[in-house]
């Protein structure tokens, strides 16, 4: 599939990068790009959740009262949990939450992704470039001049580039990233991916 590259003036060079049908043309795999999600909203969850069980609770263990005669139910500890102050039943422990994906199912994922967004016209070239200094209203204006100013998008460089990646943090809906950290999540969550000239041959690279 051929697609036009533009420079950061939003017009057209008179080049055309060629993306591969493997990697932007294949037949996207749901359940693939379902797991990858998956994978990825799991991991962000931090799993430091912990309450005190009975175990846990700082107390006498002494029988509080006797076993009978008092017209109530038996009770053995203070850390009981159904007093107040006693432990919790079945709480939350610390835990990690991430979950494992083979390499194919990763890989047929983000394949999936991508065709996907270059089926629905989602997917923009653009020449590489970069900034003297870190300046967020000169990357503003790079996105003002694709027409991405209220639209979710993402920049997709060859390597990390500091001042870029300064320039755009502090914009809504507008992220810097290495082709080789691109992920499920990111490209789906993006109205526009922006791909340099560079981070299309360094897709095809690691796809290879």
């Amino acid at each position: 599939m051929k697609v036009d590259v533009i420079n950061i003036e939003g017009k057209s060079t008179g080049r055309q990068v060629d993306l591969p049908d493997n990697i932007f043309g294949i037949e996207p795999n749901e359940h693939a790009v379902y797991l990858a999600v998956k994978s990825y909203n799991a991991a962000q969850r931090q799993g430091t959740h912990a309450a005190k069980e009975r175990a846990d609770i700082a107390g006498s263990t002494r029988k509080i009262k006797k076993q009978k005669g008092t017209g109530t139910a038996r009770a053995g500890s203070i850390k009981n949990p159904l007093f107040r102050g006693g432990g919790r039943v079945f709480g939350p422990r610390p835990r990690n939450y991430r979950l494992k994906l083979n390499k194919k199912v990763k890989s047929l994922a983000k394949a999936s992704a991508l065709s996907y967004k270059a089926s629905q016209g989602g997917i923009v070239v653009v020449e590489d470039f970069t900034f003297d200094a870190p300046q967020t209203s000169k990357y503003v204006n790079v996105l003002s001049n694709m027409e991405l100013s209220n639209a979710k998008s993402i920049l997709v460089l060859n390597d990390y580039d500091k001042n870029l990646y300064l320039s755009s943090r502090n914009v809504s809906n507008s992220g810097v990233v290495n082709a080789k950290d691109l992920n499920v999540y990111e490209i789906l969550n993006a109205n526009k991916l922006l791909l340099s000239e560079s981070a299309v041959e360094k897709l095809v690279e690691t796809f290879a």
